[in-house]
């Protein structure tokens, strides 16, 4: 059972207590990442997020890591296009402790000079280490070209330019305008009672801050193509279709088509691509929502001399479920796996939490796994017929990371 709080200020909380577990994950949800950012600024709101533990006014770097360390416990964050999400994974005796150490990170960071100046080479070569997975940096080529100047055109991690350029107070104005209360969910799981609740609402529902997000715009989708020519041996080639929004109805749908599509071992991508004509070691699909649309990608890697074959096949594959839609076998194997999956992944209480604070933080809701089944189980061919239209009625964006030469 899922408890839901407001505090007095706006900040939300959910908790939901799994009795038959020992440890507790907490994670503070914030409705900002690079989609609020703009050419300027493109990467601060990731930068925050690693300066968050470089230091507060009480505690150093150092602090903050030998604490957890010191109790068995786990603390990590990440940063997204549209939200930032600060956790910790400890056993259930330490979580007041572990609460009071992320209260202090998130509103007495330091933003130490020196400390700024250590972490801007820290993400300088951690974009570094990104130019050099062209596998990973193929997808923000395919997010630029779907999305143009757009924010959720923009890489996440920013620019080394824009990271030199930032001070505290940029650091400091940020957080006042994107880490408004309204903007914050905290999302507790584990062994852990209702009564909790009222320790969150001490350490968050206080604070005050005049500053909000400002109104994000719809972005159009584009059918661009980006190409880059880099030292790899391999070709990365990405294809992007128009997606639905978080929530949107006919989710569940979307998702059983993409499952089929290229979402497992058995999907047809992986069949005609890697398994009949060993084209590709990696091939796969994937759905991403955001607030207001989102995209269809699919991905593989090959030599040169097969990269137009490559993409043939993938056409080939794409055109034959426009053509065809699903099998009686897919359309129920797909349900099988997706409803396997469901459950199996929310056996841990990371992904407890993870679930909990994004659906209250993107949709203000939450449904129980026995609705989210009832879901996937409604889909059919109907509804994957029309989802299937919806996605590829109109033209890919493309992007492409070739070797050198091509």
């Amino acid at each position: 059972m899922i408890q839901r709080h407001t505090c007095n200020n706006g900040v939300r909380v959910v908790l939901e207590n799994i009795p038959s577990v020992r440890s507790v994950t907490i994670g503070i949800w914030v409705l900002t990442g690079s989609r609020n950012e703009n050419d300027k600024n493109n990467g601060i709101s990731h930068f925050i997020e690693h300066m968050f533990f470089k230091g507060t006014n009480t505690r150093s770097a150092q602090d903050i890591a030998e604490a957890f360390d010191s109790i068995g416990g786990q603390i990590n964050a990440f940063t997204s296009k549209e939200y930032t999400c600060y956790y910790a994974k400890v056993l259930d005796t330490h979580k007041e402790y572990a609460l009071d150490i992320l209260t202090d990170m998130f509103f007495n960071s330091a933003f130490d000079e020196e400390e700024m100046e250590r972490e801007k080479k820290v993400v300088y070569e951690e974009i570094k280490m990104y130019e050099d997975t062209p596998d990973d940096i193929v997808h923000d080529l395919l997010a630029r070209a779907s999305f143009g100047e757009h924010p959720l055109g923009y890489p996440i991690l920013g620019t080394e330019e824009n990271l030199q350029s930032f001070s505290p107070n940029d650091l400091r104005n940020y957080i006042k305008q994107g880490y408004a209360p309204d903007n914050v969910v905290v999302s507790v799981a584990g062994n852990v009672e209702e009564a909790f609740i009222k320790k969150v609402e001490s350490n968050f529902g206080s604070y005050q801050s005049n500053g909000r997000n400002e109104d994000i715009s719809k972005p159009r989708f584009l059918a661009n193509t980006i190409e880059r020519h880099k030292d790899t041996e391999q070709a990365h080639f990405c294809l992007g279709y128009n997606g639905m929004a978080v929530g949107a109805d006919n989710t569940y749908s979307l998702v059983v088509m993409n499952n089929v599509l290229g979402g497992s071992m058995s999907s047809r991508l992986f069949q005609d691509v890697r398994e009949k004509q060993g084209l590709a070691y990696s091939v796969f699909s994937y759905h991403s929502s955001f607030l207001d649309n989102g995209m269809l990608t699919i991905y593989a890697g090959t030599g040169k001399e097969q990269l137009s074959l490559l993409k043939d096949t993938i056409n080939q594959t794409v055109d034959k479920l426009i053509k065809d839609g699903l099998t009686d076998k897919e359309l129920k194997n797909s349900k099988e796996q997706l409803k396997g999956g469901l459950v199996l992944g929310l056996e841990s209480t990371n992904s407890r939490m993870s679930r909990n604070g994004r659906n209250e933080l993107l949709l203000k809701r939450h449904r129980t796994i026995d609705e989210m089944i009832q879901e996937i189980d409604a889909v059919n061919h109907e509804s994957i017929k029309e989802v299937i239209q919806t996605t590829f009625s109109s033209p890919a964006s493309m992007a492409l990371i070739a070797p050198k030469g091509e």
